[in-house]
């Protein structure tokens, strides 16, 4: 090559380096604005600039299964969801926090927060991070997942889920029916502390499929008292009452069973039939995917063994 063409080379190398390295600052910086991208989400307190992509979220409420059903990584959740054996898959490092662990939650650096409009210290929440809050009781379970799949940029992916859970949930409920019979009645009650609870239809542990999904009969004892407080407390003495062809038993775990061995409640047809079903209070709490799931194959095997 004449040595009169190396300057031309050199500078042309030169140009095109610069080029490239411009390109490469370029599409970094592209990465990074992509990252941090924020969009506006329509609160029902009116609209929120959250992250178009939470990679580290604390959760006050009890949507942490909502979240994390849909792959968004958690920081810090409460003591319940922490308690909950069918999220430790999904907890592993997850701090335990609360509203007033204020400087703990700034210390997780999250880039969103998730609460109930009665969350304590919202205002200061607010000033660590784009903070989103619901009402309780405003949205029903299927609602509120849907909803939290808008606010985490998943939206497809709830809607997909609920329309599976639906279909299983319907699938289910004409195998049990065949089973137990068009009329059978199923109660839910729970134990906790020598006191005892009936349920109505949206109140978790398993009621929402039971009641709303499965259209599965409530006895016109627990229909009359629960089903419009969501829940009933009521004695020892008047379980056989409140007990339909089918009880799901909830029992915390250590909880005191001395009831069982009384002639009250070994009398009961359901308890005779053996068509208790006992579950941990702690795993059938929650009614968000996670554990709808659980509770779906808890149903499957308690009714039809499989």
């Amino acid at each position: 090559m004449s040595k009169k063409f190396l300057p031309l080379l050199l500078l042309l190398i030169l140009v095109l380096s610069a080029c490239s390295s411009r390109s490469s600052e370029d599409s970094k910086s592209s990465n990074v604005e992509n990252k941090d991208k924020m969009v506006t989400y329509q609160s029902e307190n009116g609209p929120v600039k959250v992250p178009a992509h939470p990679k580290r979220v604390v959760i006050l409420d009890l949507s942490a299964g909502e979240v994390m059903k849909l792959g968004v990584p958690i920081v810090g959740v409460d003591t319940y969801a922490k308690n909950n054996p069918n999220y430790q898959p999904y907890l592993k490092g997850v701090e335990v926090v609360s509203a007033d662990d204020l400087e703990k939650i700034a210390a997780l650096k999250p880039d969103l927060i998730i609460g109930y409009s009665s969350t304590k210290n919202l205002d200061r929440l607010k000033k660590i991070a784009p903070t989103v809050t619901y009402t309780y009781g405003k949205l029903d379970y299927l609602q509120l997942f849907e909803e939290i799949g808008k606010l985490v940029n998943k939206e497809k992916e709830a809607k997909d889920w609920v329309a599976s859970y639906h279909e299983k949930a319907q699938a289910l409920s004409k195998k049990i029916k065949a089973k137990i019979g068009e009329d059978a009645t199923v109660s839910v009650v729970e134990t906790s502390a020598k006191q005892f609870y009936v349920f109505g239809d949206n109140w978790g542990r398993g009621t929402e499929i039971l009641y709303q999904e499965m259209h599965l009969n409530m006895p016109q004892m627990v229909k009359d008292k629960a089903l419009k407080p969501g829940y009933y407390q009521i004695s020892q003495e008047v379980l056989p009452k409140y007990f339909g062809d089918y009880v799901i038993l909830s029992v915390e775990s250590g909880a005191d069973t001395s009831f069982e061995k009384t002639d009250t409640y070994k009398n009961i047809p359901a308890v005779k039939n053996h068509h208790v079903y006992k579950v941990n209070t702690s795993a059938f709490s929650f009614n968000d995917p996670i554990s709808l799931d659980y509770q779906l194959k808890v149903f499957q095997k308690d009714f039809l063994g499989e």
